[in-house]
């Protein structure tokens, strides 16, 4: 890999952490696409190591707006949800999972747009959490099933529920990989180099924070799941 392409990564992933820290997902959404084109044998490892990071830096500052219940019962559908991420890793091609997941996303922001606003409980909250947690193993993209089901949630409780949430879930999806052998040298050696990055993301969403209310928020979680989905889709066709 190219110092440039190193450059490039590490802009994407402070810009990627900052929409991360700020509305609780995108991280993904936006990183996953250029660092597939760059080098996709990267993925979802780096992703998900790095989300790790940042959600436990935001689920520390938001940590009195958390709500505990809510990410315990989307957790209960996270588990086998990762299993079966993981598993459709190894067995299916890549461009496959690619295709269903921008599908999926712009689908479901085609929803939330309508109107379609899921109520927040216990099957709901079971049944998007497993969505994520196949979506986020397999491409580590599994913000946009979350963020539908909480995105009437003021700014500190979305960024932190979904941060709790995230933490546990990408730390289970790691797991998970690790076990079928997916994660290896070069995925850890970029993780670490982009450390960086991902703090200065972060620092960066201290600002953005202070721009976003109630409505700003839901637009920019929902703008941030078709960007993503476009996005991969453009990875795909190139």
């Amino acid at each position: 890999m190219s110092g440039v392409e190193i450059a490039i990564i590490a802009v994407v992933i402070v810009a990627a952490s900052a929409l991360q820290a700020s509305i609780g997902f995108g991280m993904g959404m936006l990183a996953a696409p250029v660092i597939g084109l760059i080098d996709p044998t990267l993925l979802p490892g780096t992703i998900i190591l790095l989300a790790v990071v940042v959600t436990a830096m935001v689920a520390l500052r938001e940590r009195s707006h958390l709500d505990l219940q809510g990410a315990g019962w989307a957790l209960v559908g996270r588990i086998p949800g990762s299993v079966l991420g993981a598993w459709l890793v190894v067995v299916l091609p890549a461009s496959g999972l690619a295709w269903a997941v921008a599908v999926v996303v712009l689908g479901g922001v085609l929803m939330a747009m309508s109107g379609w606003a899921p109520m927040p409980g216990r099957v709901s909250l079971i049944t998007a959490g497993a969505a994520s947690g196949v979506m986020g193993t397999a491409t580590s993209i599994g913000g946009a099933p979350m963020a539908l089901i909480w995105q009437r949630s003021r700014g500190p409780q979305l960024r932190g529920t979904m941060s709790a949430f995230f933490l546990v879930g990408s730390s289970i999806s790691l797991l998970a990989l690790a076990v079928l052998g997916t994660i290896g040298r070069e995925t850890l050696q970029l993780a670490a180099w982009m450390l960086p990055a991902v703090i200065a993301g972060y620092l960066l969403s201290r600002y953005v924070n202070r721009f976003l209310d109630h409505r700003s928020l839901r637009l920019t979680a929902l703008t941030a799941s078709a960007l993503g989905a476009v996005l991969l889709i453009t990875a795909q066709i190139l």
